[in-house]
Formats: C-alpha cells, sequence, structure tokens
C-alpha cells in the first residue's frame, strides 16, 4: 500500500510540474510577444491544416501592419462591437460575462460568449476553438498574462493583426485588401463597421456578404462608433 501511495503521490507531482512546465512556456512567449510581433498563432496554425486538406498549396492571407496604420474607424468598430469597456477592464468584463450567460439561458443554447479582446486574443494565440473547461480556464490564465505585462495599446494592435477575417484571412490589412481592395489604413466608417460585424462568424460573412443580418450588424456599430474609447 505504502508503495502504491509513494508511486501516486509522485505521479501527482510530475502532472503539478508538467502543467507549471507548460504555464511557464506560455509566459515566456506572452514576454516575448510584448514586443515582438507574431508570425503564426495556433488559430492560424488550425486553419491553415484545414485548408491544405482541400489544397497542399494554400496559404493564409496576412500582413503585419503597426497599429498607426489601421483606420481609426476599424480601431472604434471593434471597440463598440466587441469590447466597449476594452481601455477600461483588466482582461474581463464581469457584468458582460453575466448577461450572456444570462440571454444563453433564456434561449436555451449558447448564443453569447461575453470573451473581451483580451480574452479573443489569448484563445487565438495560443488555443483551439473548442469549446471546453480546459480551454477556458487556459484562457483566463493567458488573460491574466497578456494584461499583466502588455499595454492595451499592445494587446489592440495584436489583436488587429491576427484575429480571422475570413476564408484564411488574418489581420485588419488582409481583410481590407481581401474585401474592399484597399489598405487598412484607408477604411471608412461604413466599411470598418460591417468588417467589425464579421468577427464573430468570419467564414460564413465570406461567403455571405450579402446577408441581411451582417447589414443590420453594421447599422447598429456604426452608431455606437463615436461613443467608443480606443487606446
Amino acid at each position: 500500500m505504502r508503495v502504491i501511495l509513494r508511486w501516486l503521490k509522485r505521479a501527482v507531482l510530475a502532472v503539478i510540474a508538467l502543467v507549471l512546465g507548460y504555464q511557464l512556456w506560455l509566459f515566456g512567449w506572452v514576454l516575448w510577444w510584448s514586443w515582438a510581433n507574431p508570425d503564426m498563432t495556433r488559430f492560424m496554425e488550425i486553419r491553415l491544416a484545414e485548408l491544405r486538406l482541400k489544397d497542399p498549396k494554400a496559404q493564409l492571407k496576412k500582413q503585419w501592419v503597426d497599429y498607426a496604420r489601421i483606420s481609426p474607424n476599424l480601431k472604434r468598430a471593434i471597440i463598440a462591437a466587441e469590447d466597449a469597456k476594452f481601455v477600461d477592464h483588466e482582461g474581463f468584463d464581469w457584468e458582460g460575462i453575466q448577461k450572456a450567460i444570462e440571454k444563453n439561458q433564456r434561449r436555451g443554447k449558447v448564443v453569447a460568449g461575453g470573451s473581451t479582446i483580451s480574452q479573443q486574443l489569448a484563445k487565438n494565440l495560443f488555443l483551439s476553438p473548442a469549446k471546453t473547461p480546459w480551454r477556458k480556464a487556459e484562457e483566463a490564465v493567458i488573460t491574466l498574462m497578456i494584461e499583466a505585462t502588455w499595454d492595451k495599446r499592445r494587446i489592440f494592435e495584436v489583436y488587429l493583426n491576427v484575429i480571422e477575417w475570413g476564408n484564411g484571412v488574418f489581420g485588419a490589412e488582409a481583410a481590407a485588401r481581401h474585401y474592399y481592395g484597399i489598405s487598412a489604413a484607408q477604411l471608412g466608417s461604413d466599411q470598418a463597421a460591417r468588417l467589425a460585424g464579421m468577427v464573430p462568424n468570419p467564414r460564413f460573412y465570406d461567403r455571405n456578404r450579402g446577408a441581411p443580418g451582417l447589414g443590420r450588424k453594421a447599422a447598429i456599430i456604426q452608431v455606437r462608433m463615436p461613443a467608443a474609447e480606443i487606446p
């Protein structure tokens, strides 16, 4: 019995060491990306693998641009659509999470997430789209790491450059060129509002650009944009 307990203790300690080691590995990347620009994210790797199942030569559309070269219209549209309290919270919008839970309970299914920009970035950089308790817990830990070591401007800059905006399309510059044939710096308020409306379901809207729902969302976002506070 003592032998079993000893080995059980060793196994538990080994698991704890692995978990802590993984967190330190993640934190190392968070520190590195606080000033170095990510070239590939976990989310990009997953999407690229999916595309290459159909076309082995498939490539992602992405092009990094500095924060100053992204239209203020797009910045305001994203804040208005995704995270109105972004500049004020420390990674989590507890009121928004509570509202999302209540909405999901009323609908009887998950229709709202309540994730902040910081949480979405944590997921895109390191995790998969799977909606599991483990992924949500890891997302929370990474969000705390990012919020503790990056300023809001850096968080928003990386977010705008790595989020998915269509089938194989990532980042503001690639999205602006993919949908409008212009740079991210040239986006007008109506174009920015439509791009912001695509964020929750970008591949669907890439295939259905004239969807009535997108037009309604864009109109609401455009009304909210002047009040959006950007870093």
